[in-house]
C-alpha cells in the first residue's frame, strides 16, 4: 500500500495521523493480515506540494507496484493526487483534504474521501451561528482551495437560514504567511458583529494572539472551522480563546465503547493522547483492510469496487463510503471552546453524523462529472 502526507510541513496533524494508521496496521497484521498476507505500507513525504505529491504517487505506482494510495492533507495536494488516480486508474483514499471539490465537481471513480468536508462542517457551524443575534459577519480564510471552499459553504448555508445576515468584510491571507496584525486591523475596520475563522496551524495561533492583543474578539462571536481540533488548538494551551463555536474532537470526554477502546490502545502504544489526525489515520487503514477483504483481491479495480458502499466501524461510530459520491459518512463534533486546567477543551458539544448533513445521494449524482 502506498501512503503520503505532509510530514515535514505539517507535523502537528500528520505525525498523530501516522501514529493512527500504524496502530491500525499493527492490529490488522497481528490478526493475520488480509487474505492470509500482512499489509506493508510504503510511506512518502509530499512536502505539502502538489507537484511533489504527483511525483511521489507515480513512484509508488511505477516502482513499488502499490495496489492503492492513501493520505494527503492540504486540499490542493489531494486534488492533484485525485487527478493522478483518475488518470492511472488506481484507488486513492483522500484521508484528510477538506475541499468538497474532491468528492463532487471534480470527483472521479477512483477517489474516496474519508473526512467530512467543508460542507458538513460548515453546515454544523451554520446551525449554531444562525441562533446568534449577530447580523454583520466578517470572514478570514487562507487563500487556497480549502479556504475558498469553507467560506463558500458557510456563507451559503448561513444566509439560507438567516437572510438578514450581511457579509461586511473578507480577509484572504496566503497560507501560513498571515500578517496577523494587518488582518486583525482590517477585520476590525469592517466592524462585524461576528467572525467566521478558517485559519489553522501557525496562522490560527498568530490570529488568536494578535486578535486578543487588539481586542478583536471582545463582544464578538466567532465561529471557527477546525478550531476545536487538538491538532491545531492545543499549542495555544491557556491562550486559547473562550466561547468560540468550533468543530473539533473532544477525545477527553467521548466515552463510547468504541472510542474508549481506541483511545486506550493509542495511549498505551504511543504514550500520548490522540488527535483527530490519529482517528483519521486509524480509520483510513481499517478502510483499506476491509476493502481488500471484501474484494478478495489486491487488484486495483476490485478494491475500487469494494470501497463503494463499504460499511465500517470506527472510533466515532459506524460510517459508510456512499456509492454515489464515494464520500464517507464520518461526522464531526461541534461545541464551544473553553480552557480547563491550562488546556483548550470543547464543552456543550454534540456529534453530527455526516449522513445527516450531506446532500442526498440523488443530489450529488448531478454534481459529479460523467465518468
Amino acid at each position: 500500500i502506498g501512503e503520503m502526507n505532509s510530514y515535514t510541513r505539517l507535523p502537528a496533524f500528520t505525525i498523530p495521523y501516522r501514529n493512527g494508521w500504524l496502530l491500525a496496521l499493527d492490529e490488522v497484521n497481528a490478526a493475520g493480515g488480509v487474505l492470509g498476507r500482512t499489509i506493508e505500507v510504503i510511506s512518502k513525504d509530499d512536502g505539502g506540494e502538489p507537484g511533489t505529491a504527483v511525483t511521489m504517487a507515480n513512484d509508488l505506482l511505477a516502482r513499488e507496484k502499490v495496489s492503492l494510495i492513501f493520505g494527503t492533507l492540504l486540499s490542493n495536494v489531494g486534488l492533484a493526487v485525485a487527478d493522478f488516480a483518475k488518470q492511472k486508474r488506481i484507488p486513492f483514499i483522500a484521508a484528510e483534504p477538506l475541499t468538497d471539490t474532491i468528492a463532487w465537481s471534480q470527483g472521479n471513480a477512483f477517489t474516496f474521501r474519508l473526512r467530512p468536508g467543508t460542507y458538513v462542517q460548515a453546515a454544523m457551524l451554520a446551525e449554531e451561528a444562525a441562533k446568534l443575534p449577530a447580523k454583520r459577519w466578517a470572514v478570514v480564510a487562507p487563500n487556497y482551495e480549502y479556504g475558498k471552499s469553507a467560506v463558500e459553504a458557510f456563507k451559503t448555508l448561513l444566509s439560507a437560514k438567516r437572510p438578514d445576515v450581511e457579509w461586511v468584510g473578507e480577509q484572504w491571507p496566503a497560507l501560513f504567511k498571515i500578517d496577523a496584525g494587518a488582518t486583525v486591523q482590517a477585520i476590525a475596520r469592517s466592524n462585524p458583529e461576528a467572525i467566521y475563522n478558517v485559519t489553522f496551524g501557525a496562522d490560527l495561533i498568530k490570529f488568536v494572539r494578535e486578535g486578543k492583543l487588539r481586542g478583536l474578539f471582545e463582544g464578538r462571536q466567532v465561529a471557527s472551522i477546525l478550531g476545536g481540533e487538538p491538532d491545531w488548538i492545543d499549542p495555544l494551551k491557556d491562550e486559547a480563546p473562550e466561547g468560540w463555536i468550533v468543530t473539533g474532537y473532544p477525545w477527553y470526554a467521548l466515552e463510547t465503547p468504541e472510542h474508549v477502546k481506541f483511545r486506550e490502545a493509542y495511549m498505551k502504544r504511543f504514550d500520548d493522547y490522540p488527535r483527530l489526525g490519529s482517528v483519521v489515520g486509524y480509520v483510513a487503514m481499517k478502510s483499506i483492510a476491509a476493502a481488500i477483504a471484501k474484494a478478495g483481491s489486491t487488484e486495483p479495480r476490485a478494491i475500487t469496487g469494494a470501497l463503494r458502499g463499504l460499511p465500517l466501524e470506527s472510533p466515532l461510530g459506524p460510517i459508510t463510503y456512499r456509492a454515489a459520491d464515494q464520500q464517507s459518512t464520518m461526522g464531526t463534533f461541534v461545541g464551544r471552546l473553553t480552557v480547563k486546567d491550562g488546556m483548550p477543551r470543547m464543552v456543550d458539544w454534540r456529534y453530527g453524523d455526516g449522513a445527516d448533513y450531506l446532500p442526498s445521494e440523488a443530489e450529488v449524482a448531478g454534481m459529479r462529472p460523467a465518468e
